[in-house]
């Protein structure tokens, strides 16, 4: 009989925890969230922003501003934005799914992959160096002479690490990942993302590609310095490193995936758990495959600093986790991502069933995107 009560308490408890809302009224909600980004925005004349939260599955939206001043058109949950750097989580994404389909394997030496002889690229980097920016000095960006991958593979061969052992936050590290996925896979990386990925996560408005039918939902970006009207130039590895076009709709079926909300396959929840282990330690945060872990409750100053550009263009100490920390429950995951025009972050909080995404068509500081969004997340976790 104790047995039978306990049972049916623990299952009523289950039921009323199901039944408390996972945000405020939607009143509350934008309140909070207008009034978490109205510094940000007004300092730096953000021209338009958007909020996007998914609690226990639920969504919500904040959006302000304009996507193109041009024609006065409004920002809304399904504008195109620019991901810059954010698209990275996509990349190592899909690199985790191929090494679950049996296509590679991410403790593959690069070599492997990109030599067609007998040759050593980075003292012997794997694709999981490639996914951690564990890469000892790669630059951030494709030296400008290069024109192709061909060109890069070639330069890489008589690359030299200057810091060896060193992390490097790179677009060519992780680049490089998302050619050799693509080929692995038989086919370009835009194919890939935009064929299998994309469609496998559920989101049906995002594109490497954007279709000229879906142009006019694609916000401009304002550049910073001259405010003029700006889009993502073509480059070496644009596609695989920064190239992501998607709306804060699709971003938070993303995180719901992250969060293990979102139905897909048993091969692409083990990828995406795959991204999620503990990799390296930085003085600053646990590495993960693109995703960068702090214990939570963080430290906002630790945060701050560590997404600046002092740490960021520096080549950093790191010491290798063996073996890798599976994912981690009590923690905030975090990635900014940045075109000349847009500026982008997403955060994480498993404990808390919580992610949030904020896009907007200004490059603004870091510090700021993290300042305004950590307010949020206090906002939304009081009681």
């Amino acid at each position: 009989m104790t047995c039978h009560r306990s049972l049916i308490a623990i299952a009523l408890i289950a039921s009323t925890s199901a039944l408390i809302p996972a945000f405020a009224s939607g009143d509350t909600f934008q309140a909070q969230a207008r009034a978490a980004y109205a510094q940000a925005i007004e300092e730096y004349k953000i021209p338009g922003l958007i909020v996007g939260v998914t609690r226990n599955g639920q969504h919500r939206f904040y959006a302000t501003g304009l996507a193109s001043r041009a024609d006065n058109r409004p920002v809304t949950p399904d504008t195109l934005f620019e991901l810059g750097s954010i698209s990275k989580v996509f990349n190592v994404t899909l690199a985790a799914l191929a090494e679950q389909r049996g296509q590679l394997s991410l403790n593959d030496k690069v070599a492997h992959y990109l030599c067609a002889d007998a040759c050593s690229i980075g003292n012997d980097m794997t694709l999981m160096d490639l996914a951690t920016h564990h890469s000892g000095g790669l630059p951030l960006q494709v030296p400008d002479n290069i024109t192709d991958t061909k060109q890069l593979v070639n330069w890489l061969k008589g690359w030299k690490p200057p810091q060896p052992g060193a992390r490097s936050y790179s677009n060519i590290s992780v680049g490089l990942l998302g050619h050799i996925t693509a080929d692995a896979m038989g086919m370009s990386y835009t194919q890939a993302v935009q064929t299998v990925l994309f469609p496998e996560l559920g989101l049906k408005n995002t594109w490497i590609d954007v279709p000229a039918k879906e142009m006019h939902r694609y916000a401009f970006g304002y550049d910073r310095k001259t405010d003029k009207p700006i889009r993502v130039t073509p480059g070496v590895l644009d596609a695989e490193a920064y190239g992501v076009k998607t709306t804060a709709s699709d971003m938070l079926k993303l995180l719901d995936v992250e969060l293990g909300y979102g139905k897909v396959s048993p091969q692409l929840e083990a990828a995406v758990r795959r991204t999620q282990e503990g990799q390296f330690s930085t003085a600053k945060f646990t590495q993960d495959m693109i995703w960068e872990q702090y214990t939570w409750p963080a430290d906002i100053e630790t945060m701050k600093s560590a997404n600046g550009y002092d740490f960021i263009l520096h080549p950093q100490k790191v010491n290798k986790i063996q073996p890798a920390l599976p994912p981690q429950k009590n923690v905030i995951l975090n990635k900014t991502g940045s075109t000349n025009g847009f500026g982008g972050y997403v955060a994480v909080l498993p404990s808390e069933n919580l992610g949030i995404v904020v896009l907007a068509n200004r490059n603004y500081p870091n510090e700021a995107r993290i300042t305004a969004t950590y307010a949020l997340i206090k906002a939304l976790l009081s009681k």
